[in-house]
């Protein structure tokens, strides 16, 4: 079976929620199945060093996932209308695999969660585009197709699949949000079985 990559950092568990949306979404597809994974966490400051296996959730993305998988789902909580310090600090650090050409070809979508509705969605995926054009990611949205994309008052973004958690931090994506979160799965792991004929 070819497997999709599930990548993100999750802080308050709504990204990983979404990310489990998409992991189901990319199961849908025939003869695909998802590998969850997350990126570790950063800080300015380091007494001890991080535990090689986070305590709980998915295990910590190693550079064989990025080789092994046929597409990438790439998933970041809202900072100022930009992805996390976390995961920018792993895409800074993949220029070995920019040079080598790893994910050239290889499918890519998005996926964000913001604390309110203007929290900066739509920046942040977008931001979070570029490096993997740089990477020569075929970019996959979100296509109006979709009908909780023209339904939705929370998250969902024809640029990646997104949650609004709110002020009280609700992790739990609303049935639209996780819809459109296993349709961008689906497409994804859809576009990379294409992709690999």
């Amino acid at each position: 079976m070819a497997e999709i990559l599930v990548l993100y950092y999750s802080r308050g568990g709504s990204v990983a929620r979404l990310a489990r949306q998409i992991a189901r979404g990319v199961e849908e597809a025939p003869g695909m199945q998802a590998r969850l994974r997350t990126v570790p966490p950063v800080a300015a400051v380091t007494q001890q060093a991080a535990p090689p296996v986070p305590e709980d959730g998915a295990p910590y993305v190693q550079l064989s996932d990025l080789a092994e998988c046929a597409g990438l789902a790439l998933g970041s909580p809202t900072r100022f209308g930009n992805m996390a310090a976390p995961v920018k600090h792993f895409l800074d650090g993949l220029g070995g695999e920019w040079a080598s050409g790893m994910l050239a070809g290889k499918p890519a979508a998005v996926f964000t969660s913001t604390a309110t509705q203007h929290g900066g969605q739509e920046s942040t995926l977008l931001t979070m585009h570029v490096p993997l054009l740089h990477h020569g990611c075929v970019i996959v949205g979100i296509p109006f197709t979709e009908a909780a994309l023209n339904t939705t008052r929370s998250g969902g973004t024809p640029y990646g699949a997104s949650h609004v958690a709110g002020l009280q931090d609700d992790p739990q994506p609303t049935e639209e949000e996780a819809a459109l979160a296993r349709a961008l799965g689906r497409r994804l792991a859809d576009i990379a079985s294409r992709l690999a004929r």
